[in-house]
């Protein structure tokens, strides 16, 4: 079995090492920049040990890098790279309007998302849920290296006249204006920002996240409708603030004033 040093955070990661150990040791786990000082003892006592990294948040320098060569550590990023480099590429596809998801295997390198690829593909049909499109794409990613660590192909250098960047999120991204958004982007904000930093709003003078909606289609009516520039949402699941999750019923049911 071979064996592997990983690097990652969050649920790429998480989604991406549940596989990875199915197929090999996973001898050190880094988390954190502190982590790189075990990293480098390891791989100099034991140079066999290949790295792959899923999300890792911290930027690796050369000395560590070189260490890795000539295959490299390989990075799984969730995007048809060099499109949505950055801290968030699944959210600005799913905020873009896309319906299909890629991912990369590419070989790190010291410029953010900049490395020569070694794998590409998209996947089409996925549910437009944030958690599900994170492993769908992180467990594409984990089980090509799986089955390609030992004969990998020769990377590819990515065009860099197609890079795209992506912003990191933070909750100054929460609030949503309905007056002058279409259902679409917010139904897309929502799903996006599932998580972190969760899209929110006003119902019933609470303070509330949506956790799941969907568009109305003509005709059709919901429990807490939301209108918007251009049409409507069906509220169907939220949180009040400092309260637990419930769906629409139960939220009128408690908060509705008569």
């Amino acid at each position: 079995m071979e064996k592997i040093i990983f690097f990652g955070n969050g649920p790429l990661a998480d989604n991406a090492l549940g596989v990875l150990k199915k197929h090999f040791e996973v001898v050190f786990h880094a988390k954190e920049r502190g982590d790189l000082e075990a990293v480098k003892k390891l791989k100099a006592s034991h140079p066999e040990l290949h790295g792959v990294l899923a999300s890792y948040g911290v930027m690796i320098k050369e000395d560590v890098l070189e260490l890795f060569e000539p295959e490299g550590i390989l990075n799984i990023h969730p995007s048809l790279l060099p499109k949505y480099r950055g801290a968030s590429p699944i959210e600005s596809a799913i905020l873009n309007g896309d319906n299909d998801f890629s991912v990369s295997v590419m070989k790190l390198v010291k410029a953010m998302d900049a490395g020569p690829i070694y794998y590409q593909t998209t996947i089409s049909g996925l549910p437009m849920n944030k958690a599900e499109i994170y492993k769908a794409l992180s467990e594409a990613g984990a089980k090509w290296i799986a089955e390609h660590i030992t004969d990998l192909p020769t990377p590819v250098d990515q065009d860099e006249s197609g890079a795209t960047f992506t912003e990191k999120l933070d909750k100054s991204m929460s609030k949503i204006k309905p007056d002058t958004e279409t259902a679409e982007a917010i139904y897309r904000k929502i799903v996006a920002f599932q998580g972190f930093p969760k899209t929110k709003y006003t119902f019933y003078g609470l303070n509330c996240i949506i956790l799941e909606a969907h568009i109305l289609k003509q005709g059709e009516t919901a429990l807490i409708e939301l209108p918007c520039k251009d049409g409507a949402l069906s509220i169907d699941r939220l949180q009040p603030e400092s309260k637990k999750p419930m769906d629409a019923k139960s939220f009128l049911n408690g908060y509705a004033k008569n």
